[in-house]
């Protein structure tokens, strides 16, 4: 169940991930977090946040936790497009549509902000950095999303797998959600399995294959890359897609 919440400080996540995508002005972080401190919720596990077809009137932005983009075919199979992670945005853009296209549910609990669509204009009209921001991460967005559509139709199954793993590492650290070589990887095997088109015979056996060669360690909810140039190898994983985020010098001038 969705309920308003007091989460003090989670907005520090969104702020770091923006800011490497465009180092943000003073002004720019300290709007961000007032739209984001009067629009707090939290959700629990298995909830749906956006249903396919609903209209959208305002953005939101992950704190903490996990959610999935995923579309369900009318016989109830489904295809996870893509997770979405602490400091991310669902769709900054999506309002500017009459329904959104598909679905977002939680993978855990999470903690999230709405700004309405009016606020979040206003924001885009007043703030530069933050509007630039804002568009280098629908253009980052997209880069995934198509990296995501080669390891989908191309990458054998181990590959698949490896490659995710990478990703999802490459994209908590920076916003400083990795501790050292490990990472939070609180997804289930049917979630996995739906995000890489296997079934969850074949997901696991892969992760078997990628335990036993010792490329990763995943337990207790948390995945350990003992080498990653090594799982980097074995997925044909180059990041050059995720080169958006770069590390920020300081707050930029109006």
């Amino acid at each position: 169940m969705r309920s308003q919440g007091n989460e003090g400080g989670l907005a520090q996540a969104v702020v770091r991930r923006l800011n490497l995508l465009r180092p943000l002005s003073e002004s720019a972080v300290a709007a961000l977090e007032r739209a984001i401190s009067e629009g707090l919720f939290r959700a629990g596990p298995g909830e749906d946040l956006v249903a396919e077809g609903d209209p959208i009137d305002s953005v939101r932005v992950v704190l903490s936790g996990w959610l999935f983009r995923h579309k369900t075919l009318e016989d109830g199979r489904r295809q996870i497009v893509n997770f979405i992670l602490p400091g991310e945005t669902c769709d900054a853009h999506a309002y500017l549509l009459p329904a959104i296209d598909h679905s977002i549910s939680t993978a855990t609990s999470v903690a999230y902000a709405e700004i309405k669509r009016p606020h979040f204009e206003t924001l885009m009209a007043s703030e530069r950095t933050l509007a630039e921001a804002f568009m280098c991460e629908t253009v980052l967005n997209n880069a995934i999303q198509r990296e995501w559509t080669i390891n989908l139709g191309r990458r054998a199954a181990l590959e698949k797998v490896a490659h995710l793993f990478c990703e999802i590492y490459e994209r908590l650290r920076p916003v400083g959600h990795a501790d050292g070589n490990s990472c939070s990887f609180p997804v289930t095997q049917m979630d996995l399995a739906d995000a890489t088109g296997l079934s969850v015979v074949h997901l696991n056996r892969t992760v078997q294959e990628l335990r036993a060669a010792g490329l990763i360690i995943l337990r207790e909810r948390t995945l350990t890359i003992p080498d990653l140039d090594a799982l980097k190898s074995a997925a044909l994983f180059s990041p050059g897609y995720l080169q958006l985020y770069r590390q920020s010098k300081g707050p930029s001038p109006q």
